[in-house]
């Protein structure tokens, strides 16, 4: 376990990775870390948001932990942010779900709080007002509907996921089975619809990109009938596109045939040139830009009583070699 020390010292760096305070009163967005773009471009919609609103009672705050694998910093920074009396309202991406549940509880706020992104388990749901991004399972199921026709009759495949308590992966994740077997919640596939989950499946990363090749390295070289990766974030991609096109270079023609197929979350960084380059076989991305540029207007409508539906889905996109050029909606 972290010193607490050490926890403290990050979490104080940070928070002043956020834009220099104006307003009375923040709408505050705790993302996962700020060591990954996706988060990035969630920031640069709420920076966005401040500067269309630059005479407004509330000013968007951003932070997060400097590492997307630091739970226990991200925990502690959203217990200071609803500490802080300037703090109106908050925006959570939980790394890991259980914890922030809990990290809230503890807090008890008296301020409006909503998950972005990433949601807290349906146990926990009632301590937040409303969640904000992408719909996970649905994220999941259309990638496992272009895993399922190009293998219409199933194979070997592996899941690379994120954090093990990441609810967000984990819908995705159980949206791709469901679509690969056509049954609802099977935790693990063993035959059903054809599809078998090799040994040491799924994967998890933490989301970091290079360890994701590492793990697809390892798991090609232990499975090499392997048919297929479902990869439930864009960490290996967008995290270390290099190693990543070295690994599956060599396969670029089962890929074209659909004879080896991997379809993966997300369109940010270097993946969408690397469908065009054709080393996957197609792409679900999320629009984390319209999150973090929606989320202050959220809050200040839960600030003022306002009625906000549950779940607020942000949209999908698309994205395979053929339409790469045209694939992102802004």
């Amino acid at each position: 376990m972290r010193k607490t020390f050490m926890l403290a010292a990050g979490a104080a760096i940070a928070i002043c990775a956020g834009p220099a305070l104006s307003a009375d009163k923040q709408v505050v967005i705790v993302v996962k870390g700020l060591d990954n773009p996706f988060f990035e471009a969630i920031h640069q919609g709420c920076e966005k948001w401040n500067k269309e609103n630059p005479n407004a009672e509330f000013e968007c705050f951003y932070t997060g932990p400097a590492s997307t694998s630091d739970e226990a910093g991200e925990a502690q920074i959203v217990q200071d942010m609803l500490s802080k009396p300037t703090t109106a309202a908050i925006a959570i991406s939980p790394s890991n779900a259980p914890l922030i549940a809990q990290t809230i509880r503890s807090a008890n706020p008296t301020i409006p709080v909503m998950t972005l992104d990433a949601d807290l388990s349906a146990e926990d749901a009632g301590l937040r007002k409303t969640y904000l991004g992408t719909d996970n399972y649905k994220m999941g199921y259309r990638i496992g509907e272009y895993i399922k026709e190009k293998k219409p009759q199933g194979g070997k495949i592996c899941t690379i996921e994120g954090n093990a308590a990441a609810d967000n992966i984990l819908r995705r994740a159980q949206g791709m089975r469901d679509a690969l077997t056509g049954k609802e919640g099977l935790k693990a596939l063993a035959g059903e619809g054809g599809w078998t989950e090799v040994a040491g499946c799924p994967v998890f990363t933490n989301d970091d990109g290079a360890r994701g090749v590492q793990a697809m390295t390892d798991i090609l070289a232990a499975n090499p009938d392997l048919d297929a990766f479902g990869i439930m974030g864009g960490w290996p991609l967008f995290g270390a596109p290099q190693p990543y096109r070295d690994l599956f270079k060599p396969l670029a023609d089962k890929i074209a045939s659909g004879e080896f197929v991997i379809g993966a979350a997300d369109t940010i960084g270097d993946e969408v040139a690397i469908a065009k380059e054709g080393l996957v076989t197609a792409l679900v991305g999320q629009r984390p830009f319209e999150m973090g540029y929606k989320a202050p207007a959220v809050m200040i409508q839960l600030i003022k009583g306002e009625k906000v539906e549950d779940p607020v889905f942000t949209g999908l996109d698309e994205c395979t070699k053929d339409n790469a050029d045209t694939c992102i909606q802004m």
